[in-house]
């Protein structure tokens, strides 16, 4: 491709389309790449890594998306150049001749140009697709080239699309769909604990399962390390249309001065057992649950049972049971 020098309405429209991707999406994206270039319709298509196939995400302007087209062009030589190029590709060029016949010429559009979307660290999340019932001017496949990392952001279906519920600083977080596909959570760095926790994924069913909205507690991780956790109900994927939930983690040191054993006594009691049904559960004696709840009152500050499961509830001191 020819080198482009653009100008500064050019550039001023690449500052201004992430802006408008981040605040407004795709059609906010759109609106500020048309004051630049001509585009007179567009089409998001979104690369699902779980299933490895493309799907049509986000259009506007065309009388019709044939839903076959994404996969059609992803078998195109001229698609595979452009993913080991990382280059938009004008429809009508050598090797997408059937393809725009097909899908852009039955319909008046007489110039297209088709991008693939990668993330500025390199992960590919899919396509744009433009077109336009005139030739478009020569600077058009460099613009959106240039904005086509800002892009990727509106086609990445690993990403949970709302903030859980405002999480403090310091948390990272996964998010899991109800069949346990995992996906990473906007704006939150990953888990790796979670991550590394095959069985996370069924504590994350169990929970979207449940009428519960949000629960916290503290959970060892394989390494001994204790975290706080927090769970939340979320829409995951694109638009939030998957039922899922957001599972956050950050390292802390056991509250009150507890111990390990201590975090699971109280554990028990909020869950309404009596000491005889802690002893057995967690292979004690009767004397020694005893002296372990006399230990967590003082602790805790608390003089009865009722006072010491809400506190507990209340702060989340539980320690939450991975399958």
């Amino acid at each position: 491709m020819d080198q482009i020098n653009l100008s500064a309405r050019h550039l001023h429209a690449v500052a201004e389309l992430g802006f408008q991707a981040a605040r407004h999406g795709a059609h906010g994206a759109m609106t500020a790449l048309r004051e630049v270039i001509p585009v007179e319709a567009y089409e998001f298509v979104a690369f699902d890594p779980a299933t490895g196939r493309h799907r049509s995400l986000v259009s506007a302007g065309y009388a019709r998306v044939d839903e076959d087209a994404a996969e059609e062009y992803a078998r195109l030589d001229a698609y595979r150049r452009a993913m080991s190029m990382r280059t938009p590709v004008v429809m009508g060029s050598p090797g997408t001749e059937r393809y725009f016949r097909r899908h852009l010429e039955p319909y008046g559009w007489r110039c297209g140009i088709t991008t693939p979307l990668f993330l500025s660290g390199g992960r590919y999340t899919g396509l744009l697709h433009v077109s336009a019932r005139s030739d478009l001017p020569p600077e058009a496949a460099p613009v959106i080239s240039a904005v086509s990392p800002a892009l990727a952001h509106l086609t990445d279906l690993t990403r949970c699309v709302i903030d859980p519920l405002g999480l403090p600083p310091g948390f990272h977080a996964v998010a899991f769909e109800r069949g346990g596909r995992r996906r990473d959570v906007a704006g939150w760095p990953p888990s790796e604990a979670i991550a590394a926790e095959p069985a996370m994924a069924d504590l994350a069913r169990r929970f979207i399962e449940s009428r519960e909205l949000s629960r916290r507690g503290l959970w060892p991780d394989a390494g001994g390390q204790w975290r706080e956790v927090r769970i939340h109900r979320a829409g995951v994927g694109a638009h939030g249309a998957i039922q899922g939930a957001v599972i956050a983690e950050r390292p802390c040191d056991l509250p009150y001065d507890l111990t390990s054993r201590e975090v699971e006594v109280l554990t028990r009691v909020a869950q309404g057992d009596s000491n005889p049904q802690i002893a057995a559960a967690l292979v004690l004696s009767v004397r020694t649950v005893t002296t372990h709840l006399e230990h967590i009152f003082a602790k805790l500050g608390c003089d009865s049972r009722t006072r010491l499961t809400t506190k507990v509830l209340a702060e989340g001191l539980c320690r939450v049971d991975v399958p």
